[in-house]
């Protein structure tokens, strides 16, 4: 049903015109349903985890910033309607799951250690109960692709736990996953390409997180993007990522032919 179309009642912003049907997709109308299932589980924690997001992720660089958090929670959630999720408390863990993930990203830490101390202090502030605290928990410190890099997931591979992580992912792939993989390079002050630095294999965790060697931007496709297709856990997820694996196929094709003159 993904295709079909429902009709609903839209007004455009400062216009006086009467309300008029417009078509959009059904999908559309069902992740927005969905959004507001798990917001109904818990509003207020939904609200502040927002405000926690646009706090501690507005200095970064567009790669991992706020923008990216509240994606990869609209990519849950849609990827949730589709996988047939649908209980307000499931829903609550993939939402504040999705919206935290980032919050304490190695990245973006002076030693460059995974800090999940201020996601920790707000799941306890907003009251959740502690079975709900160490779910959100195990998740944001279970799927990043270093966990698999190393055969170390520290959490099972549950429905909610796959959600966020395909959702993670695809937006780590397709136009944007290249628009943010370009954006990162840049701010760390990467080359775009240099045929002399070959991509690595077998990447350890401690090679895949170290800031000190030299890479370029185009490794970083095979060092990681090219892979995450096939590393998909939900069949929703399997399916969107197939179109966002071609196109950034098609580009890095692209990208080799003008670099070296023949395009």
């Amino acid at each position: 049903m993904l295709h079909a179309r429902a009709l609903f009642l839209c007004q455009c912003p400062g216009s006086s015109s009467t309300a008029r049907l417009v078509a959009a997709p059904c999908s559309f109308l069902h992740t927005a349903h969905i959004k507001m299932a798990a917001a109904a589980a818990n509003p207020a924690a939904v609200r502040r985890a927002e405000e926690v997001v646009e706090r501690e992720m507005s200095g970064r660089d567009a790669s991992h910033d706020a923008a990216h958090a509240l994606r990869v929670r609209d990519l849950a959630l849609s990827l949730a309607a589709e996988q047939g999720l649908s209980s307000p408390d499931r829903l609550l863990i993939v939402e504040l799951a999705a919206l935290l993930h980032d919050v304490g990203d190695y990245k973006y830490t002076k030693d460059n250690a995974e800090d999940m101390s201020i996601v920790e202090r707000f799941l306890e502030e907003v009251g959740l109960e502690e079975g709900q605290r160490e779910e959100i928990v195990a998740i944001i410190t279970g799927m990043g692709f270093k966990n698999e890099v190393s055969k170390k997931l520290n959490a099972e591979p549950t429905l909610e736990f796959a959600i966020v992580q395909d959702a993670d992912r695809l937006d780590a792939i397709g136009a944007i996953g290249i628009a943010r993989c370009f954006t990162y390079g840049g701010s760390k002050n990467s080359s775009l390409h240099d045929p002399k630095v070959l991509p690595r294999d077998n990447l350890s965790k401690e090679k895949y997180m170290s800031k000190e060697e030299k890479q370029t931007s185009i490794n970083h496709f095979h060092e990681k993007l090219f892979k995450l297709k096939d590393m998909m856990k939900t069949e929703a997820g399997k399916k969107r990522a197939e179109k966002r694996h071609k196109f950034m196929e098609n580009f890095v094709s692209e990208f080799y032919e003008e670099w070296s003159g023949k395009a």
